[in-house]
């Protein structure tokens, strides 16, 4: 069924984006470095590597120049062309051909390059391992500000993306893989449309049981994300 939904949308994303691939095939070729396509190697299903396939909206050798596969807020390596392609999650598009490759799926957990993978625990990489990488997903949705939230935290990226970040979004993977459905997949569909419309778009209404994150990484979290988690008994007496 699933697979069956990823071919459909797939194609459907072709026939419909056609204009939106053009245009910025286009606007690629003439501005930055004038390369339009960029590949890395990502953890897959089985825990095989594969490309996987974006625009191109960072400098070539970004991941050997300082913030290597960080993405920083206002990240000086990011194109001015190629800023307006990630803030519209356009950049992604190309990962359309990922799914008619059988690659990824349209939800799943984000496929990560195999340094990020290897900081998860053994029962996560076990979890995402199982499932096909998603162009989105319920950590993709949560963590859509990531580069933000870093930002805010007050302590180093590194840190607080690989000892805070990574352990809470590891358990926002082994939830959805617990909770997987075809009703979740549209759901996460949809919620992705309405976020790259509304970027603050408060997508935790939608889901009534998640892991409630640590208290670290709730002070670094917009202001609904913490009313929403403050909800819950304990969150604010440092249970966690």
């Amino acid at each position: 069924m699933i697979r069956l939904l990823d071919i459909f949308f797939a194609l459907l994303g072709f026939v419909c984006l056609s204009w939106v691939f053009l245009c910025a095939i286009i606007g690629l070729l003439f501005t930055g470095e004038h390369k339009v396509f960029y590949r890395q190697k990502r953890v897959g299903i089985g825990g095989r590597e594969f490309y996987v396939y974006k625009f191109a909206t960072m400098l070539e050798n970004s991941p050997n120049l300082p913030g290597g596969y960080l993405t920083r807020d206002n990240d000086p390596r990011i194109l001015p062309f190629g800023n307006f392609l990630r803030r519209t999650k356009v950049n992604e598009l190309p990962q359309l051909v990922n799914i008619l490759k059988n690659d990824m799926s349209f939800v799943g957990p984000r496929p990560q390059a195999k340094v990020h993978f290897d900081l998860y625990e053994d029962h996560v990489k076990k979890a995402i391992s199982e499932l096909f990488p998603g162009v989105t997903g319920v950590a993709a949705l949560f963590f859509r500000n990531e580069d933000i939230i870093m930002k805010n935290s007050g302590h180093s990226y590194e840190y607080f993306h690989d000892e805070v970040i990574t352990p809470y979004k590891g358990e926002l993977e082994c939830w959805y893989a617990e909770n997987q459905s075809a009703w979740l997949y549209l759901k996460i569909i949809y919620l992705t449309a309405a976020t790259i419309i509304n970027r603050n778009y408060n997508v935790l209404r939608f889901f009534k049981d998640l892991p409630i994150p640590s208290n670290e990484l709730l002070r670094a979290l917009p202001e609904f994300y913490r009313l929403y988690f403050e909800s819950f008994s304990g969150v604010n007496n440092g249970v966690r």
